[in-house]
């Protein structure tokens, strides 16, 4: 089977057109694998709620979403950042395919509940529909995925952009999962980790080293390394060689997680 790779682009490390236009340029150089995006978008997310002047809350790294939230989440992810991405990519020679999780049930969801908690219109995902993604990668076409996702009945769902694309990335029988930050991976006090094990993982978020939003990304990861993906990376994108040193060489600025 031909490698497929899912790169989850999102934060400061690509908040311009300019850097999506060096993930084009990266993605250009390598003709033997497949690619899928899934993007996020908190920092616009945010910006939108305070010009509507909502409030945001995290619980655990998560956005707590009420209905009116989910309309303004809805419109800044699947059209304002996902349109962005997709003709970035075009305008450098990628062909793209704009997608949600909602586009043909690709990400069927249920009401996030976890730790007592309930987050409103946040989704976890239940069941994966990778037709569209399979359609996409057989035009050749890379799939740019917003992660906001429905239930059985239709309602739309915020969903953590790491959570996303982890269920797509198994679902869609990827090789590899690649979450690019702006930060060289897991940190230890200040020292970046090159590899950590799950139960190393795990020992550090139980010490409270783990926190925020790196909960969230590291139990997602935990899933799906169960579920078939061989390698999952947290790397810090540097510049459009990034991603060619990461599938000749293995060589990586940030941390490999594995079994």
């Amino acid at each position: 089977m031909k490698r497929r790779m899912l790169l989850k682009i999102g934060g400061a490390a690509f908040e311009g057109n300019a850097e999506i236009a060096h993930l084009a340029q990266a993605i250009k150089m390598i003709s033997d694998i497949e690619f899928i995006i899934v993007h996020g978008g908190g920092g616009e997310i945010s910006q939108a709620l305070k010009q509507a002047n909502r409030g945001t809350k995290f619980i655990d790294g998560i956005r707590v979403t009420d209905e009116e939230d989910m309309q303004i989440v809805e419109h800044v992810l699947s059209e304002k950042v996902n349109e962005r991405i997709a003709s970035a990519l075009h305008e450098n020679g990628i062909a793209a395919q704009r997608l949600s999780g909602k586009t043909d049930s690709l990400l069927v969801v249920e009401p996030l509940r976890r730790n007592g908690h309930e987050y409103g219109f946040v989704g976890t995902v239940t069941q994966v529909n990778p037709q569209a993604i399979f359609s996409s990668l057989r035009e050749s076409k890379v799939p740019v995925v917003s992660p906001v996702s429905a239930d059985e009945d239709g309602h739309s769902f915020n969903v953590n952009a790491d959570s996303a694309a982890a269920a797509l990335a198994a679902g869609a029988k990827c090789t590899d999962l690649v979450y690019f930050t702006n930060v060289p991976g897991v940190k230890i006090g200040e020292d970046p980790q090159a590899a950590l094990s799950i139960s190393e993982a795990k020992r550090l978020i139980a010490a409270g080293i783990i926190t925020g939003g790196m909960i969230a990304k590291m139990e997602s990861i935990f899933d799906v390394l169960d579920h078939g993906v061989e390698r999952v990376y947290i790397l810090q994108w540097q510049n459009e060689d990034t991603l060619a040193a990461l599938i000749k060489n293995n060589s990586i600025n940030g941390t490999i997680i594995k079994r």
